[in-house]
């Protein structure tokens, strides 16, 4: 999409927080981007990092100090990037400005704060957004088609996996800072997993453990849940698991098949008992059985299963509605009482296991 499809000018965005999260998630899309959005203010302790932004984009005011940049008359959307533990101060500050308000996820570490939080977004026109990356990823949006599909009979159990091996040696594995697996890599595994399951979950198991990170923070997150109709959700983030080694990050296993997807693939498989097959008809019995092998033969076709073309993903798909949202009005695809709601799983894992704490 270029310059010529817009009508409206780019969004003049303040950056807040120049970290790894910053640079390889929302500072390429914004140079990839520029009829959407024009870097006019960055905020950041460090001038190696503003030197960085300085040097794309000439014109734009650095700052060193938060509330300095918010004053700047012109910025139109505050872009976070901080620290966790500093997610909800932030955004107060920029709310209580009237700026629309884009926070990394999580939006902050207990239920209680995400609301004040949200209560200040009502007061300030519904401006906040929080960046749930996951909804806007292409296996995500895969195993969500594929929920429906009839070809897999009825779903029975959800797997959702994410899995990487890396020494974490930052603030993210730091419990004092907010840090661990449960609120930067739960909160958005949880809300996929949400708008995957029909019912919402009625029963909650899960554990925290540190396996590589160099932290006092959990790098291993496991969730199970279940709903009413005994649909099973398992939800896992591995930080220790070893390259070669790692599973589909969608396993929907419904009656008669399964369709898996890898990690951001545009395409998974579908391997299920040939629909036009059906089973003869027999009963139980409680007499004694024959000695025979009770397995039966039956066809089982694969196929692969690809995003229509055409159809938005990834971070591109998600910035085009921030613009739209600012720019136009349009409703935004998330809503922050599912932000909100995600974040509560993740505050319960933390609380209920003795890791957490």
């Amino acid at each position: 999409m270029t310059a010529a499809d817009y009508q409206r000018p780019p969004i003049r965005v303040a950056l807040m927080g120049l970290g790894r999260s910053m640079f390889a998630d929302h500072y390429p899309v914004f140079r990839r981007h520029p009829e959407l959005f024009q870097v006019v203010a960055v905020c950041d302790l460090i001038k190696d990092r503003r030197d960085i932004v300085a040097r794309d984009y000439p014109d734009c005011r650095m700052f060193r100090q938060f509330a300095d940049m918010l004053d700047e008359p012109d910025i139109e959307l505050v872009d976070i990037a901080t620290c966790t533990v500093d997610h909800v101060r932030h955004g107060m500050m920029a709310l209580k400005k009237g700026i629309w308000t884009l926070l990394e996820t999580p939006m902050a570490l207990t239920p209680d704060e995400a609301q004040l939080l949200r209560g200040q977004a009502q007061k300030s026109r519904n401006r906040l957004i929080v960046m749930q990356r996951g909804l806007f990823a292409p296996d995500f949006l895969l195993a969500k088609s594929m929920m429906s599909d009839p070809r897999l009979g009825p779903v029975h159990q959800v797997r959702v996996r994410r899995e990487d091996f890396v020494r974490r040696d930052d603030w993210q594995c730091v419990k004092r800072l907010g840090g661990g697996a449960a609120y930067y890599a739960m909160t958005d595994l949880v809300l996929q997993t949400l708008k995957l399951l029909p019912l919402p979950p009625v029963q909650m198991w899960s554990e925290l453990k540190r396996l590589a990170s160099l932290g006092d923070a959990e790098d291993y997150a496991h969730l199970m849940l279940k709903t009413r109709d005994q649909l099973s959700a398992d939800i896992e983030f591995n930080g220790g698991c070893l390259p070669g080694l790692r599973s589909p990050s969608f396993e929907i296993r419904g009656e008669r098949g399964v369709f898996r997807v890898a990690p951001d693939a545009t395409e998974g498989e579908l391997t299920a008992i040939d629909p036009s097959f059906s089973f003869p008809r027999r009963r139980s019995s409680v007499r004694t059985p024959p000695m025979v092998d009770l397995h039966e033969t039956f066809p089982i076709v694969s196929e692969k299963v690809a995003l229509p073309a055409g159809e938005p993903y990834g971070p591109d798909a998600f910035w085009r509605h921030v613009y739209d949202t600012v720019r136009t009005a349009a409703p935004f695809p998330l809503q922050i009482e599912d932000s909100i709601e995600a974040l509560k799983f993740a505050h319960l894992m933390k609380k209920t296991s003795p890791f957490g704490k």
